[in-house]
């Protein structure tokens, strides 16, 4: 089915090391999401973009209306084969607020999607979304141009923290090439190994127990793309204010 997610969102960068404190505090008043065990799990993202890169200009001009669209494989990326379900998502920015709008399908009809530039086979309520994909793909010439990966432990709000949801996010990898999920393809840090990103992503307020704990540990709020730290640290774009220097060359 057609899932919208519709959010504010902020980003802190941290130091890794501190990731295990903050996620034993969190436990306190936050669940765990029921997909996530106790090392986490994966996510990898293959981003498309224009020949000129227009998606993550948008995203560096802080443009109030923007948008990109990937397809995201949950787990090992080796597992993805063709009937793997995976999501083929639009994410966009309306002034403050982030959507994200996106269909689960299998891998195989996402790569027909987006690089075959084909409609697939679809229930009546996912048309109107994959007409907006095939569009966008068509009219501007999108192609693969860059991939992510790292490892993810998630936590949700209950009670009077409903709708709230707390990311950490480490091991930031990419590549910039080879971008089907199961390829033999080096990926390289695209974030310094020993920093994560914390998310936090809320559907009116933030709590003031949580920008509490924020503050206490001075965190400061970041403007971190994964994919411009991706785009950056291949050398596709000039690194920005916005980048997360000093990344890790190394294999990952």
């Amino acid at each position: 089915m057609l899932r919208l997610f519709n959010r504010y969102e902020i980003k802190y960068l941290m130091d890794a090391g501190l990731v295990d404190e903050l996620r034993a505090e969190l436990e306190r008043r936050l669940d765990r999401d029921r997909h996530c065990p106790d090392e986490g799990y994966a996510i990898w993202s293959a981003y498309y973009d224009t020949r000129h890169l227009r998606f993550y200009w948008e995203k560096i001009e802080g443009l109030r209306f923007r948008r990109k669209l990937r397809i995201r494989h949950y787990g090992d990326r080796f597992s993805a084969a063709g009937d793997t379900p995976v999501f083929v998502e639009i994410k966009q920015r309306v002034n403050r607020v982030t959507q994200k709008r996106r269909v689960r399908v299998p891998y195989l009809d996402a790569l027909r999607l987006c690089d075959g530039r084909e409609m697939i086979a679809h229930e009546p309520s996912q048309r109107a979304f994959l007409e907006e994909v095939l569009d966008l793909v068509c009219r501007l010439d999108l192609r693969a141009t860059a991939m992510t990966g790292y490892t993810r432990h998630a936590y949700l709000g209950r009670d009077a923290d409903t709708g709230l949801r707390v990311t950490f996010d480490r091991r930031v990898r990419g590549r910039d090439r080879d971008f089907g999920f199961g390829a033999d393809a080096q990926n390289r840090f695209i974030v310094p190994p020993h920093k994560a990103i914390m998310e936090v992503k809320a559907n009116e307020r933030v709590p003031y127990w949580l920008t509490d704990l924020t503050a206490k540990r001075n965190l400061q709020v970041v403007r971190v793309s994964k994919y411009c730290q991706s785009i950056e640290a291949h050398g596709l774009a000039p690194r920005s204010v916005f980048h997360v220097p000093d990344h890790d060359l190394s294999e990952a």
